[in-house]
Formats: C-alpha cells, structure tokens, sequence
C-alpha cells in the first residue's frame, strides 16, 4: 500500500473512531450517569449481535464538519431480530440533546423510506429535546417532514416505537403516530410541552414525571401500550412483539410449531368462570388457558382495563385477541376501551393477523360523562373497525352480551364475524331482562297485586328469549360449545379459515390512524 493511501485510511479510521463516539467521553459519561445507555449500545443490546449496518455515520452540517461532531444526534441503519431484518434509529443525546436538525430529519427519512421500500419493522428509539431551537433548524425544506414518512409507513410496516429519555414536541407527536410505544420508568417523558413551558403558558407547575412519564401514559392518557422496568427489558418486549409481527402487509404472522399445553380438551375453564352473570372473575385467567402455553403477549395492559387487547398463537397460529374484562365495570365499553380496541383490530387487520373475541359484557356504560363525552362518536369506532376489516375473525360468547356491545364485540355475523359460538350459559339481548322487564311493565308491576310475583314472571318469560338455544335456533350463532372443548373448537375453525388464505398482493389497504 502507498504511503498516500495509508494516510487517507488512517484518516478514515481516525474520523468514524470520533463518530462512534458521539458527543464525546464527558457526555457519554453524563448519560450514563441517568442510567441511560447510548445510541449505539442500545442498538447493541436490541439487534442480533453483529447485524448492524450503519447508515450516515458521517452526516454532519458544515459547522459540525469542522468541529469534528458527526451524526446530528441520531444513529440510524439496518439489523437483524431474531434473524429477521429491521430498519432502526436511535436518538443520540450526546450531540445536541438528540434534537432535530436539517442532518438528523435527513438520515430519519431516509432509514423510514428504505424500510418501506424493501418492506422491514422500523424500530425507533427516542431519547432527544424535540426540534431543535438554533434559528437555522427552522429553514427546513418541506420535504423533510418526518411526520409524513410515518402516515406513509402506516400499515404497510409495522412501526414500533420505545421511549428511553426526553421526548417533547416533534419528538412526541412522531411516536404517536407508530403503532406501539413502549415506555421506561425512570426514563420515558413524552409531552407536547415540558414542564418549563407548562409553567410559563398556563402557570401550572408538575414535574416531567408527572405530566408525561411512563406510567401516566400507559395508565391515564394511552399513548403508551406496555412500560417496563429497564431498558434491557424493553427490548426483550421490542423482540417479543415483532414475533407476532409480520414484516409487512403483504405478509402473513409467523407461525410456530403447534404446542401440547393447555390440552385441546380443559376442565379448568368451567372452575375460572361464575355461571351467575353477576359474579366477576379474571379473563386473562380464560385466554391462558385458551391460547399456546398460557402466552399473552398484552397491549395496553393498565389503560382501559375493562377490555384486554393482545397477540397470542393458537396450534402456533398467530391470532390477535379482544376480549372484555368482568373484573373492571364488568367488562362494559367505554370510550377509552372503544379506542383501544378498535385500533388494536385496525392494526390486525392491516397485518393479515386473524381475531378471537371473547365476550361477556353488560353493554355500553351509560351515563351522562360518558355522553357527554363522546360515547356515541367514539363507540361507534369499534363496530366500524370490526365491519371494515377482512381477516378471519371468530367470536365466542361466553356469558352476556347486550345492547349495542353485541355487535361491536362480534356477536352479529352480519359484520363479517365468520363463525359465532356460545357456551351453555351464555346470554344475550337488547338489554337484560330485569331491566326490560323494569322499563316495558312498569306500570302493570305496580298494579299487580304481587308486585314481587309479577315481576319474576315477566322476568323469566324474557329469560327465554335470552337462552343462547333460541340464537343457535335461529342461525344467529354456530353452534353452542361445552366449555371444555374452547381451546379445541376455535383451533379448527381457525384453522378452516386459514385454508382459504391467499396471496395478498393487490388487497386494499388502509393505514393505522391513531384514534
């Protein structure tokens, strides 16, 4: 090798060597110091080892050029999980807080625009202070517009965000429009405005923590669907997630092996729920004995509990699972749960994921807050979603399911439910017949001459209409099943829809707004 070239490779080295290093030792050292990991070494710790292919390693403006500062403050590329490909950037908090620049907007277009293109997961690890606020971050081209790349993204990849620091203003509406956020205690502060300019515009003073951190996101607003001790646990979620996950829309869930456990044919289900409508008990408890080895990969776990949303395999099919949740306003709908759900089977459906939905709820809540509110407009999300969307969907009834719940939990073939089953004590009506027969005989129980006697007649007349007997009577259910024999009836009708899978090239496609 000539000296000539010599020097120019040594100079190279020397160069990535400093852009490796970020912002430098003194800043790495600050962030460790939060018990924050880098840019890099999360990349490290998410992507099978070695993966990595980095990409604009050296992008820098003019003025950090000369300082010898590269990267803009983002670490962007592609890598494997678990053997799968990805396209991933990760916010550098060492060179300039991570903010954005006119470098930074480029190299996250551009790993979003080649994740798109070549049809790979774009996972997008946040830790920066939003846009950045030199006056020469703002003459920005339009055509740098981040936000735009993630509605374009939208159900065509999969779009997975986690929070591991700061991440206000640009740096929060971005995430929102992913699919999935996942949040960090200790670690996750995501708001449209800070505390600081909290203060300032409205006089309200709150810390980071209170106003944006991990657990008020995933408990009270929903931004977030699952938070975690640490950022290694983090990615094992990250990971766990995209198992379920196809790489795109033009591709079916993996699957696995079939499983043994829970045995197709289990007793236990009959012990875990009342057949006394009023009784609670934990559904969660039901889908692990349903689906493969109990595992419950749950969304949203802490917002909306009256309702669970989550990916599970069946015989090693993947299947997305909603299902209301007696132990919380016995499993009625609200607004928030509406949300929740309807963007869950959005999501599904735009990525070929089948729906088991298991239903027992009293209806919607009523009430004037929940009108008031918005029950109607928001409620109505659910239904639509269920309507709009193509994949196989099964619904079982397992107890009660009334008025306008019915259909917006899949109790209603007409909204393309391909099979509904119910078990022995399963019910269903417009309204429960105590209180219909409460609304319909009010006047003629008070004139009864046993009031008491009268009304438990009329009570057990509307019973009848209720009896899931009746609904298989007249096709508006399959077939009613013995509990015992859930896990086994929903696996081969899961599986005789999946026969009639087809390629999916050329299928209409819709995005996964956030609700």
């Amino acid at each position: 090798m000539d000296k000539e070239f010599e020097k120019t490779i040594k100079k190279l080295r020397d160069i990535k060597k400093t852009a490796i290093m970020g912002g430098g030792k003194e800043e790495i050292s600050r962030q460790h110091a939060k018990g924050k990991l880098t840019a890099r070494e999360r990349i490290d710790r998410l992507l099978d080892p070695g993966s990595f292919v980095e990409l604009g390693m050296l992008g820098a403006s003019k003025e950090d050029a000369e300082k010898n500062i590269y990267g803009d403050g983002i670490v962007t590329g592609f890598g494997k999980i678990e053997n799968r490909m990805v396209g991933i950037f990760s916010q550098d908090y060492t060179v300039w807080r991570g903010s954005f620049g006119e470098i930074h907007r480029l190299k996250m277009n551009n790993i979003m625009d080649k994740s798109r293109e070549l049809g790979v997961p774009m996972v997008c690890l946040w830790d920066g202070s939003g846009g950045r606020l030199e006056l020469n971050a703002y003459i920005t081209p339009a055509h740098y517009s981040t936000f735009k790349r993630f509605a374009k993204n939208s159900g065509l990849i999969p779009q997975i965000s986690a929070m591991l620091g700061p991440s206000p203003g640009n740096g929060a509406y971005g995430p929102a429009m992913t699919d999935f956020i996942f949040m960090v205690d200790g670690l996750s502060y995501v708001f449209a405005t800070g505390p600081r300019g909290t203060r300032e515009e409205v006089g309200e003073e709150i810390s980071m923590d209170e106003l944006g951190g991990a657990q008020v996101h995933c408990q009270k607003s929903g931004l977030g669907d699952a938070r975690f001790p640490s950022e290694d646990a983090c990615f094992t979620g990250i990971r766990k997630l995209l198992s379920f996950l196809p790489s795109n829309n033009e591709e079916f869930p993996p699957d696995k092996a079939p499983v043994q456990f829970p045995p197709l044919i289990n007793n236990r289900l009959v012990d875990i729920v009342p057949s006394n409508p009023k009784k609670t008990y934990d559904m969660r408890q039901v889908v692990k004995e349903i689906v493969d080895e109990g595992d419950f990969f749950e969304i949203k776990p802490e917002f909306a509990q009256n309702i669970l949303t989550g990916f599970a395999r069946m015989n090693g099919h993947v299947v997305g699972i909603l299902a209301n949740q007696p132990l919380y306003l016995a499993g009625s709908l609200t607004i928030d749960a509406s949300v929740k759900a309807a963007r869950f089977v959005r999501f599904a459906d735009c990525f070929n994921i089948p729906l088991m939905m298991l239903v027992d709820t009293t209806g919607y809540l009523p009430g004037s807050q929940q009108e008031h509110n918005g029950l109607l407009r928001h409620g109505a999300k659910l239904p639509f979603a269920i309507a709009e969307s193509t994949v196989p969907k099964i619904a079982l009834l397992i107890r009660k399911a009334y008025g306008g719940a019915k259909p917006a939990m899949g109790i209603d073939k007409d909204l393309g439910i391909h099979v509904v089953y119910a078990w022995p004590i399963a019910e269903s009506g417009v309204m429960g017949a105590r209180a219909t027969v409460k609304v319909l005989f009010k006047h003629e129980i008070e004139a009864a001459p046993d009031p008491s006697a009268f009304f438990e007649q009329k009570v057990s007349e509307f019973r009848k209409t209720e009896d899931p007997y009746m609904m298989a009577n007249s096709t508006f259910i399959d077939d009613i099943i013995e509990p015992s024999e859930t896990r086994a009836r929903l696996i081969s009708t899961l599986e005789v829809l999946l026969a009639k899978r087809k390629k999916l090239t050329g299928k209409v496609n819709h995005g996964n707004i956030p609700l």
